[in-house]
């Protein structure tokens, strides 16, 4: 059963970054100002704390919440995340995004094959949350579309990032 112990520290620190980089992900692929943009924020905490009060989350998934819950591990995956989206375009923090979680699969696929799977459906999951937060064009939160066109694209090129 793999857990922090199992990795590297550099590995760990790009494991904890990875749910978050699923979200920012989406939120780099649409856009759509400050209340869309907490409200997706919001989706991604929730998703953390649904993993950490589910009696059916993988070991690894526990593992990771119980890390980011601790200001050490807060403060590791946001500065590992600036370090990663620092100084780009907008635009450029969805391809970064994908090319970490990319190497975050790679990672997990090498070092902990049995919890690669599960793991990486979670990422998955946390980037359908995410997409799912804020409806896309409309006004005020009233109408447009739950999953615009580009979030859709991001949530396929994550599963494909992930080989999901």
């Amino acid at each position: 059963m793999a857990d922090k112990s199992s990795f590297t520290a550099d590995q760990w620190d790009r494991i904890i970054q990875a749910p978050l980089l699923a979200g920012f992900a989406i939120s780099a692929a649409d856009p759509n100002g400050f209340i869309g943009a907490l409200q997706e924020g919001m989706a991604s905490a929730q998703a953390l704390a649904a993993a950490k009060t589910d009696g059916g989350s993988d070991e690894l998934i526990k593992a990771v919440v119980d890390d980011l819950l601790t200001p050490e591990g807060r403060t590791s995956a946001r500065e590992g995340i600036r370090k990663i989206i620092q100084g780009v375009e907008l635009n450029e923090i969805k391809i970064r995004a994908l090319e970490e979680l990319r190497s975050t699969a790679k990672i997990l696929d090498a070092t902990a094959p049995l919890e690669a799977r599960p793991f990486k459906n979670w990422l998955s999951q946390i980037a359908w949350f995410v997409a799912e937060a804020s409806a896309e064009g409309g006004f005020l939160g009233f109408g447009g579309e739950k999953i615009s066109a580009a979030e859709r694209a991001t949530l396929a090129e994550i599963a494909a990032a992930l080989g999901a």
